[in-house]
């Protein structure tokens, strides 16, 4: 991670130095330069914990990783950028980013490459960010003052942690104690509403109820005092200026709402302000609703020869631009000469087949209606991944190189359930996942306003790339037999159970939903039975292979295949467990092995086995929600379903053993009673 903002020098405050400029050159002028880098984080953290937007804590300040325009700098002192390929997540991104450019294009994080010529560290850098919040807390004396009272401390060239603000002429808080140097953390407190804007906590207008201080109108000294930890907002400010005070606690609650201002419409990692009128409330820097990401994800397929032509011509595209027209008219030797200066590889198309190729980078755009976010369905990113795995023969052992995808059929044991039809061993895949945007206060699946809560990553008004993260690793499918969970199902649907669970999501639904989802049917979003039983298959088989494969339970993840017929679609119930690593080599093969006949008998056998108990029973066998509860899982908890957060695609939601198996006092499941 990065600060883009420039800094000032310790020892020449009078200076100012940029952090993408050369070490070498400050110091040749005697200057003490503080370094751009603050500190390092992992892909997958930068995508789904600290994305564009987020508020970071490093050890002593916090800082908010900006939009992607300031990224381009970056690539642009690099001289290019490298791209994931990942047709069909791409097209999803184009659907689901207003505005995005036709041939929007999927880049990782850019990084810091491990170097000890610190000399040009400036032309290394990773991601920028901006220090937020800028209202900071002196530990010494409690001041409270904006980011310029304070002085940057960070030239230890391999001790980022020690980067940290300071108030260098602290004297204690009774003024007793000889002037020198104490760190500043950030103020806690900021403003956020509905609609994604985040801003600073004004702290200035709070203690003095609106108006302007009488006693220094223009610089009120503050202080922040905070001698309850872990209470909840129980800070006091107070003007030393004139001796004014306010406790935080009357920011919090229902009746808070007229005491703070409107939303201003900040966006800070754009550095912009939206027309905004929202109601703001109180938010903590470190709460777990301030940023939540919207990301799509593809387990990348073999391509069809179509799609694979689409891809080629969207890279002819970006490469010639608006000279393509041009290019079109010239000699195909021509042509093809002109895209390898370019660096687009087309030596596997004769000329005829790049002829084509052109045509196709030159038809016409499709247009897209303005509510494609809303229609535009998350099953069609599964579709194809679905119809590839059960599709036959495949043969024995199935090679792509250019998806990465390596299948193996397994025989089935003779004593596994009926039910499980189908088993592969994936033996090697590629996951790539993108950010599309994220919101704030709540969930992105938690409204249905979408197209508006959803906020930009950048500020252009045609995005033409988003970030995004490759992994490579291995996994087990599942198939179920679609005749027995059909027949399931259709008791299923008239089950009191059931009613009670679909009951139950009504009401979290209208509880918890955005006011513009009146109109939505709760039922749209309530995923089937057959959901709720795959579901539960893959968490209690998550829980048993963590025991066996020598991967823990948060390596593990699900991808879910469980949709009923509809709109010329085919009804699909299968699982793909799997593990993945950003590294090349993926991952050790510990989890396929457990794809053998004998090795998976044995984990099915054991993870229904001990699905029959759970140490809350009987407590967690019969729990069904009733009104007012709207909870959304039946006999399911920690001690026996529910697994981590990085495991589960649905928050641990969906979720009821007594679809899976037979418990005490019901007959209801799948697979029946377990002995």
């Amino acid at each position: 991670m990065t600060d883009a903002p420039a800094m000032e020098p310790v020892h020449d405050p009078t200076q100012t130095v940029d952090p993408l400029g050369d070490i070498e050159s400050a110091a040749e002028k005697g200057i003490l330069k503080n370094r751009a880098k603050v500190g390092s984080a992992r892909p997958s953290s930068l995508l789904y914990t600290y994305g564009p937007g987020s508020v970071m804590d490093m050890p002593n300040m916090t800082v908010m990783p900006t939009g992607l325009d300031d990224w381009d700098r970056i690539w642009l002192r690099r001289r290019g950028h490298p791209t994931i390929h990942a047709p069909r997540l791409r097209d999803a991104v184009r659907r689901l980013i207003k505005g995005a450019n036709r041939d929007i294009e999927l880049r990782p994080f850019p990084w810091q490459p491990t170097n000890t010529n610190f000399s040009k560290e400036g032309e290394d850098l990773g991601v920028p960010a901006r220090v937020f919040p800028q209202w900071l807390r002196c530990t010494g004396c409690d001041m409270l003052a904006p980011l310029s009272h304070f002085d940057y401390v960070n030239t230890h060239p391999f001790r980022t942690d020690l980067a940290r603000f300071e108030h260098t002429k602290c004297k204690g808080r009774r003024g007793e104690r000889k002037p020198g140097p104490r760190p500043a953390v950030p103020a806690r407190y900021l403003l956020a509403c509905a609609d994604g804007h985040v801003d600073e906590f004004p702290y200035v207008q709070w203690v003095h109820r609106g108006r302007r201080c009488s006693e220094a109108p223009d610089n009120p000294r503050l202080t922040m005092t905070d001698r309850s930890a872990g209470k909840g907002a129980v800070a006091t400010i107070r003007c030393e200026s004139c001796d004014r005070k306010r406790g935080m606690n009357e920011a919090q609650g229902e009746a808070a709402e007229a005491k703070l201002p409107k939303c201003r419409g900040r966006h800070p990692h754009l550095d912009a302000f939206y027309p905004c009128e929202n109601t703001v409330r109180l938010i903590l820097v470190g709460a777990s609703n301030l940023w939540f990401p919207a990301t799509q994800s593809v387990i990348v397929m073999p391509e069809s020869e179509s799609a694979h032509y689409e891809e080629v011509a969207s890279r002819v595209r970006g490469a010639f631009g608006p000279e393509l027209a041009d290019y079109a008219q010239s000699p195909i030797g021509l042509v093809r000469k002109a895209l390898h200066g370019e660096d687009v590889d087309v030596a596997e198309f004769d000329d005829q087949q790049l002829k084509q190729i052109i045509e196709l980078a030159l038809k016409p755009p499709q247009e897209d209606g303005d509510d494609q976010q809303r229609t535009w369905d998350p099953i069609d990113l599964l579709l194809p991944e679905w119809e590839h795995l059960i599709k036959d023969p495949i043969g024995d052992r199935h090679e792509e190189p250019r998806s990465n995808l390596t299948i193996s059929r397994r025989e089935r044991h003779p004593d596994l359930p009926a039910a499980l039809s189908r088993v592969l061993a994936v033996e090697s895949l590629r996951k790539v996942n993108a950010l599309v945007g994220f919101t704030r206060v709540d969930d992105i699946e938690r409204v249905d306003d979408l197209p508006g809560r959803l906020v930009p990553l950048a500020r252009k008004t045609t995005p033409d790339w988003t970030v995004a993260t490759e992994d490579r690793g291995e996994g087990i499918f599942l198939q179920l037999d679609e005749a027995s969970v059909s027949a399931w199902e259709r008791r299923m649907l008239k089950d009191p159970l059931w009613q009670a669970h679909r009951a139950a999501h009504r009401l979290n639904f209208n509880r918890r939903f955005s006011e513009t989802a009146a109109t939505v049917d709760p039922d749209s979003r309530l995923r089937p039975p057959r959901y709720w039983l795959v579901h539960t298959l893959a968490h209690v088989l998550i829980r048993e292979m963590a025991m066996t494969c020598g991967y823990n339970a948060a390596s593990l993840s699900e991808r879910l295949y469980a949709w009923r017929a509809s709109d010329g679609r085919a009804p699909s119930a299968g699982l793909l467990i799997c593990t993945t690593a950003s590294d090349s080599d993926g991952t050790l093969g510990g989890l396929v092995e457990l794809s053998r006949p004998e090795r998976l008998y044995e984990v099915v056998t054991r993870a229904l086995h001990r699905a029959t108990r759970c140490s809350s029973d009987p407590i967690c066998a019969t729990r069904t929600p009733q009104a007012p509860e709207d909870f959304l899982h039946g006999a399911a908890c920690h001690c026996c379903v529910m697994a981590s957060e990085t495991s589960c695609e649905r928050a641990n939601r969906f979720l009821d053993r007594r679809f899976l198996i037979d418990l005490p006092g019901s007959s209801r499941g799948f697979f029946g009673r377990i002995g």
